[in-house]
């Protein structure tokens, strides 16, 4: 399937530092990529050089075999961080502010229905919870029918519940065709919608690929989990060299499980507690960066 995005070996450069090095990655149409990186690794930069916001030193950003400009900007749709809506406005007031700006805007019904604005839909803007503005947002950015749609950490700040409700709106959205781009500082969020992650750390794309592909090639482990209570460090050290302290739980990382079991049978450790489980994309975030995404 031909891609209906492209970074090609994009760089962003202030005076000697690279923000943003030689950075490619493919976007096929009505899929999600999540692109992820902790603070400084230059994601924000590519993000605002795909949005125009910042001029690049060199690259090339194509969208449907063109060169990313004002014509073909009119087909995104962007939902910031932050995004100031106009004073005293009840929900349907902003929705129709938004839809005016657009000769050929999306029914207001349909977006309502899409985005579930119908309880708070008379309420004022200002007074809505966080997953209701985010969803209003969303409408917001969705007004045009956009092609393509960049959310920036559309989840931060929000409760367990209100992420997993904007979780299936997102999923909504890609079944209409809509292509997306994520970023996040939530690894379970970019599992459960990405169909493809980039990973930068210090200006370069580190890391790019299917998640569980990802996962796979980089770790043929499996994770040990024991209460710190259980035992001493010192003494599991004796029989095991890659063990991670994490909140008062002792991660053993092994290649052979069984083994690993038998060895922690010998000791006569009360196991109850005992957790096993794979590696996941924190692991692999941190095994490829050395930090953690939300540090």
């Amino acid at each position: 399937m031909e891609p209906i995005f492209e970074v090609k070996h994009l760089c962003k450069s202030y005076g000697p530092h690279k923000a943003v090095d030689d950075v490619s990655f493919k976007i096929e149409k009505g899929t999600c990529f999540g692109l992820l990186g902790p603070n400084g690794a230059g994601k924000s930069t590519t993000i605002e050089c795909i949005e125009q916001i910042l001029k690049y030193t060199s690259g090339e950003i194509i969208f449907e075999g063109e060169p990313v400009s004002e014509k073909t900007l009119v087909h995104f749709g962007i939902q910031f961080q932050e995004t100031s809506l106009p004073a005293k406005l009840k929900v349907i007031e902003v929705l129709d502010f938004f839809r005016e700006l657009y000769p050929h805007a999306r029914d207001r019904d349909q977006l309502i229905e899409l985005c579930h604005l119908k309880p708070f839909l008379h309420q004022f803007h200002d007074k809505i919870s966080g997953g209701q503005r985010q969803r209003l947002l969303l409408a917001v950015a969705l007004c045009h029918k956009p092609k393509f749609l960049m959310l920036d950490e559309p989840t931060t700040g929000l409760d367990p519940q209100a992420r997993r409700n904007l979780w299936e709106l997102v999923k909504n959205i890609k079944r209409e065709g809509t292509t997306v781009v994520l970023t996040t500082h939530y690894m379970d969020e970019a599992f459960e919608l990405c169909d493809r992650i980039g990973i930068m750390d210090k200006g370069k794309l580190i890391a790019e690929g299917r998640p569980k592909e990802l996962l796979r090639k980089t770790f043929e482990t499996s994770v040990i989990e024991i209460p710190s209570e259980v035992v001493e460090l010192k003494k599991l050290e004796v029989k095991f060299s890659d063990i991670h302290v994490n909140d008062k739980v002792y991660e053993l990382t092994v290649k052979d499980l069984n083994s690993a079991l038998a060895q922690l049978a010998s000791m006569e450790l009360d196991l109850s507690g005992l957790n096993i489980r794979q590696k996941n994309l924190e692991d692999l975030f941190i095994h490829l960066t050395g930090k953690d995404l939300r540090s």
